[in-house]
């Protein structure tokens, strides 16, 4: 018997196959959406060059301004990302792990400025990272 297109994806669990989202993809898409409002907080703090952050000579030595934006447009990206993760969009997960990936690189780069902040969401990156690129093999169908 002929399958038809659609009911084969179906049971194979890929990442477009149901109106639900899976454990991880939830986990991953409340991360991103967590990440991203406290990266934008922070980029608004180094934009306003508060005093919080500080480094002495440093290969990515920027000023407080500069590396306040980069942390807003992460942010931002971060949160959309998360809410396409979150509404099950084709494009949330590979948007959210790119989102991932240059936030990590990022903290490590900031890592002189704030190493009790940044190593902490540089660990959350990967956590992220992994719940997004891991494939989710569904349980139900006939074979």
């Amino acid at each position: 018997m002929a399958a038809m297109p659609n009911e084969t994806r179906r049971g194979h669990g890929g990442p477009d196959n149901s109106e639900t989202i899976n454990g991880a993809s939830l986990f991953a898409g409340a991360m991103l959406m967590l990440s991203g409002p406290l990266s934008i907080l922070m980029g608004a703090s180094g934009i306003a060059q508060d005093i919080v952050f500080s480094a002495s000579r440093y290969a990515y030595r920027f000023n407080l301004t500069a590396w306040g934006w980069i942390h807003l447009v992460v942010g931002v990206a971060l949160v959309v990302a998360g809410l396409g993760v979150l509404t099950n969009k084709s494009w949330g997960r590979g948007a959210g792990a790119v989102a991932a990936g240059i936030s990590l690189i990022t903290q490590f780069m900031f890592v002189p400025y704030y190493p009790a902040w940044s190593i902490p969401v540089m660990t959350l990156d990967l956590l992220i990272i992994f719940a997004l690129t891991r494939f989710h093999v569904g349980t139900s169908g006939g074979r």
